[in-house]
């Protein structure tokens, strides 16, 4: 009768995640052949990772805004048109690929619309689980949400490499429309998503909404260190999955099946992380949970990719590295629901979105040039009775290996450095 009752509760949202997670995988399975595609075409760490850059480019530069156009427009309507815009952007690759036309900037400018439609949805998406989901059933969400991201990443790059094998980036992209389609009904016509009284909604200047976004963070410590925390996580992390298909498509035990597979390996230990957290119980501290998690996660994948030479020892790195995510972000979304008021989360969400996304293009562009430009010419001039061969191999993907060694010591680091500053907020 409990669980009954929770699933009434739950109906809508469970609905809204359900449908969102399979467009988001269909969405995921274009990207990543997109990337087997390009990796074909020019063999270049920096040009594949540009494709990365230029979805998140807009968060960046739009992010602060939109977080305050969602607290003043309709959540559903916003969502309904970026998923659409997004879809329109999907057809016109699939129109560029089937005419012999596609080239790299065509990818790049839709990515880039990709990413703005992204950068508008996600704080009206937000917002949305917040007015669906009763404040105690947060943790227990916020693990479903991780379950979902963690199975898209087990099966995105399966299904994606296997169509992308036998049928080609048509199929790829008509499964991506088929999902979207999906979610766009579902959303349209079953799923109504409360609003915010309109007493509570803004009423200032779009530039005066922005900034109160940008107040509040500064006014609450906790929240701005722990954006500050991960925007320095996701710039180690970001150059991290800017190395890897280099290193991953050019290892002598490496190639495009050892890609999906590590992808597959990581979404079951999100996945099995995500279970984890949606089970256990409250942590006592959720900032010392947060900490802790990030310090295992990176000192150890890192490592093992670096100084590993088999596809065991890195499927092991990315279990050890992924697993304890998704108990990071459910303790991290936990504390920022709770503690941003309702009515402010739509700009505070765009704003943390700024300041805690703004390195993943930079890290992106570093990574691919770090690894296309230095480590790789580094590696190849190596003598081979070298230190360095010795520790990271010799041959292409020995200077992405070389790198990964190099983000495990910034990412430890960074971890050590924001623990002693988060220390007050772990009294209890």
């Amino acid at each position: 009768m409990k669980k009954y009752k929770t699933y009434k509760v739950l109906r809508p949202y469970l609905l809204l995640w359900g449908t969102q997670s399979l467009s988001s995988l269909g969405s995921s399975m274009t990207g990543y052949g997109l990337i087997l595609w390009l990796y074909r075409q020019n063999g270049s760490a920096l040009e594949t990772a540009m494709l990365s850059i230029c979805s998140y480019a807009p968060y960046v530069l739009v992010s602060i805004f939109a977080g305050a156009l969602s607290d003043r427009w309709n959540k559903k309507r916003i969502m309904l048109v970026c998923d659409l815009l997004a879809a329109l952007s999907t057809v016109v690759v699939l129109m560029l690929l089937r005419s012999g036309l596609l080239v790299p900037w065509h990818i790049y400018v839709l990515n880039a619309i990709n990413g703005l439609m992204n950068t508008v949805q996600q704080p009206a998406g937000d917002v949305a689980a917040t007015l669906l989901v009763p404040k105690e059933y947060y943790q227990k969400t916020s693990g479903l949400r991780s379950f979902s991201l963690s199975l898209n990443t087990i099966l995105h790059p399966v299904i994606a490499s296997a169509l992308f094998a036998f049928f080609g980036m048509d199929l790829v992209i008509a499964v991506d429309l088929a999902t979207f389609a999906v979610a766009f009904v579902t959303l349209l016509f079953f799923i109504r998503i409360p609003e915010i009284p309109r007493e509570n909604r803004p009423r200032e200047k779009l530039l005066a909404a922005a900034r109160s976004g940008l107040d509040w963070i500064r006014a609450n410590r906790l929240i701005l260190d722990l954006i500050l925390f991960l925007a320095f996580i996701n710039l180690v992390a970001s150059a991290y999955n800017a190395a890897l298909p280099a290193m991953l498509l050019s290892r002598e035990n490496g190639g495009e099946t050892v890609l999906g597979l590590l992808n597959a390996v990581t979404g079951a230990a999100s996945m099995a992380g995500g279970l984890i957290t949606t089970l256990m119980p409250e942590p006592k501290n959720r900032v010392r949970t947060i900490c802790l998690s990030l310090m295992m996660s990176m000192g150890t994948e890192n490592f093992l990719l670096a100084f590993g030479r088999t596809p065991l020892i890195w499927c092991l790195g990315s279990v050890l590295g992924w697993l304890p995510i998704p108990l990071m972000n459910a303790n991290m979304d936990v504390i920022f629901r709770s503690t941003i008021p309702t009515d402010l989360q739509g700009r505070v969400y765009s704003c943390r979105n700024t300041l805690q996304f703004f390195t993943i293009p930079v890290g992106y562009f570093l990574g691919g040039l770090l690894v296309d430009r230095v480590f790789e010419p580094l590696m190849a001039a190596a003598s081979p009775e070298s230190a360095l061969v010795f520790l990271f191999g010799a041959g292409k993907g020995s200077g992405a290996a070389a790198m990964f060694f190099v983000l495990g010591v910034a990412g430890v680091l960074v971890c050590l450095r924001f623990y002693w500053g988060l220390r007050r907020f772990m009294k209890n």
